[in-house]
């Protein structure tokens, strides 16, 4: 198997078509010599009958002879009913009796055929016992003509045999250019992925016109295409909106410390440190969030333990200081299987959302809705249009600036509350509500 690891699919497929039809030729050719060596032997053996009778017919008018002519193919023995030889072909005048075939009372004629004879020593003989009914005895003939090869004749051999080389070379050369042709759709595929970079997806493999396993296979490759350069597309958007939020703190915090340096006795220090934390406490935000995101992306496992989801949105309530009212409605019993921290996380962006557009209050439900646990996040400001509620998941949205840039956001939140819920087997959406925004999460229930 190992030489097969060099040669190409064309190579392989040829060689293999070539040793089918050679294999198929070898079988047809002993079928053709079998059916052509039983046929000859037929008539040879026809033809010494024939023989025989001829000299029977002239032994029965014109009386014993005392030689038989010769010939290439035929010899033959003449015994009288004593056994005493007494007309012969000259190659086997003196040889001994061509055959015994029995007792001198059969009525009929007998054929062997016998090898290796004292007469044709290698070789191998139709022999013929034909009796003749005299009125002095029952007289013998014995006549003998070399038996058919097995491949006929030389002629024959060579005939059959360039065929099958003939056939076999036809069938290679139709193989590879039938496989060459099948695989051109191949070489134009491979050679258009060749130049398809990462800073140019653009482009896409040619198409076969013939519905087929290739056509199926151009089309895939042309949507994983289109699905890698959507990937990286985002990517770059992300990492073009990233590169902004993280410049935006960092270009303040250098105005601030540039300004500081140039009025040294002017400045404000504990004023200026206040500036400066509050800008690395958003560069913090941001990179927590920004690590987070890349955590989910890599599909990093989570916990599987169970959770009370009342519970759970209790205990983060009564850590979370409040900068509104907060109104609970939980129910127990809504128990799910999920990572605590990560749910955490979901509930603490949902409620930092919620506060910072709530006019005054902000209502959190929890309750199990047959198989499912469901957690509403509620707050009374002034909402979000239906056209614009599943752009506020996108990473760094940007809608109106009292709802997308406002102090405190990072423009994740809301992205990365989804993707928690997503690796929760959960959805999470925005949907309609009285007053304001009303953000539901639905996950299945433990159970």
């Amino acid at each position: 198997m190992r030489v097969w690891h060099g040669w190409s699919v064309r190579t392989r497929l040829t060689v293999v078509a070539g040793a089918v039809m050679a294999l198929l030729c070898a079988v047809a050719s002993v079928f053709i010599l079998l059916a052509i060596h039983g046929n000859a032997t037929d008539y040879r053996q026809q033809q010494l009958v024939s023989d025989a009778v001829r000299i029977v017919q002239q032994v029965r008018r014109k009386g014993i002879p005392t030689a038989i002519r010769d010939s290439d193919d035929f010899s033959a023995q003449l015994y009288n009913p004593v056994g005493t030889l007494v007309a012969a072909t000259p190659d086997v005048k003196n040889a001994p009796p061509l055959g015994d075939f029995g007792t001198p009372d059969i009525d009929t004629y007998a054929i062997r055929h016998l090898c290796d004879m004292p007469s044709f020593p290698g070789e191998c003989q139709i022999v013929l016992a034909f009796p003749i009914d005299l009125a002095n005895g029952v007289w013998w003939l014995y006549a003998a003509s070399p038996g058919v090869p097995w491949y006929v004749s030389s002629p024959l051999l060579g005939t059959i045999a360039g065929g099958s080389l003939l056939l076999v070379l036809l069938t290679m050369l139709g193989a590879y250019r039938t496989v060459n042709r099948t695989l051109e759709p191949v070489d134009a595929i491979t050679d258009k992925l060749a130049k398809i970079t990462t800073s140019d997806l653009s482009q896409r493999v040619p198409v076969p016109h013939f519905q087929d396993e290739l056509r199926r296979l151009a089309e895939t490759a042309n949507q994983t295409l289109d699905r890698a350069e959507a990937a990286v597309e985002h990517q770059r958007r992300f990492a073009s909106d990233a590169s902004h939020d993280l410049r935006s703190p960092l270009t303040a915090m250098r105005a601030e410390v540039e300004e500081a340096l140039l009025h040294p006795d002017e400045t404000d220090w504990q004023e200026t440190g206040k500036a400066l934390l509050e800008s690395l406490e958003r560069l913090q935000y941001l990179v927590t969030d920004l690590l987070q995101i890349a955590r989910l992306d890599a599909g990093a496992p989570g916990r599987h333990d169970p959770i009370d989801l009342a519970e759970l949105v209790e205990s983060e309530l009564d850590r979370r200081p409040r900068d509104v009212a907060v109104t609970r409605r939980l129910t127990p019993s809504a128990v799910i299987n999920g990572d605590r921290f990560r749910l955490a996380r979901l509930l603490t962006n949902l409620l930092d959302n919620a506060e910072r557009h709530a006019d005054s209050n902000v209502t959190v439900i929890v309750e199990r809705q047959g198989n499912t646990a469901v957690l509403e996040v509620v707050d009374d400001g002034g909402g979000i249009p239906p056209d614009q509620r599943e752009i506020v998941f996108q990473r760094f949205a940007r809608l109106d600036a009292a709802r997308s840039r406002d102090a405190g956001g990072t423009g994740l939140g809301l992205s990365i509350a989804r993707q928690i819920a997503e690796t929760h087997g959960g959805s999470l959406t925005l949907e309609d509500s009285p007053r304001g925004a009303r953000f539901v999460l639905r996950i299945p229930a433990a159970g």
